[in-house]
């Protein structure tokens, strides 16, 4: 008698379970076109300019820029201490978390000299191999991005630093001269910082 009604409920509840998953299986259906009818559209794609990014400074009074795998840091100029028989555009030597940094003025090394106030001057940190120095420039803009379609050849950089210049980005009607720190590391004037 068990088994008869369990076959009975069985069958019984088969028929809700069918009615029941046909009626969810509706209620979904249903769901799914709601949703799709007041869904929004996927936002236009819009073209994506490439970009390149460089570290902007201020030296002779232009505009450059140092890309980014050359300069490990920037500071404020730390106190160094004068060092004798050096070229003259060699400042001196400050201590950076006791580390020893040469510090070396770039405008002078380019024949000029600096023209901005003490308080705006800052020092980009070149380490490059066995190479640790810090460049002294101007001020220093922090990082900066280019479309990479606005990059031209320099039309007037200075003299002494056109060796160091591998061309330009111009944006909002600026030149930004792209300077080159790892060749200036690779010049044998630089790296003789020993006086005549």
């Amino acid at each position: 008698m068990s088994e008869e009604i369990s076959a009975g409920d069985n069958a019984t509840a088969n028929a809700t379970n069918s009615a029941g998953g046909q009626a969810g299986f509706q209620a979904l259906l249903n769901l799914a076109v709601q949703c799709r009818r007041h869904a929004r559209g996927l936002p236009a794609q819009v073209d994506i300019t490439p970009h390149w990014s460089g570290i902007g400074f201020e030296l002779l009074g232009r505009r450059f820029v140092a890309p980014l795998g050359e300069v490990s840091e920037m500071l404020e100029v730390p106190p160094y201490t004068r060092l004798p028989g050096v070229q003259s555009w060699v400042k001196g030597v400050a201590n950076v978390r006791g580390r020893l940094l040469p510090v070396c003025d770039l405008a002078v090394y380019l024949g000029d000299r600096l023209h901005s106030p003490r308080k705006q001057q800052r020092i980009l940190i070149l380490e490059d191999h066995d190479l640790y120095t810090g460049l002294l420039v101007e001020k220093v803009f922090g990082m900066q991005h280019f479309p990479v379609d606005s990059f031209g050849t320099a039309a007037n950089s200075p003299a002494r630093a056109e060796p160091y210049v591998d061309g330009c980005y111009r944006h909002q009607d600026v030149e930004w001269l792209v300077f080159s720190p790892a060749r200036l590391a690779q010049d044998h004037n630089f790296l003789n910082a020993a006086g005549n």
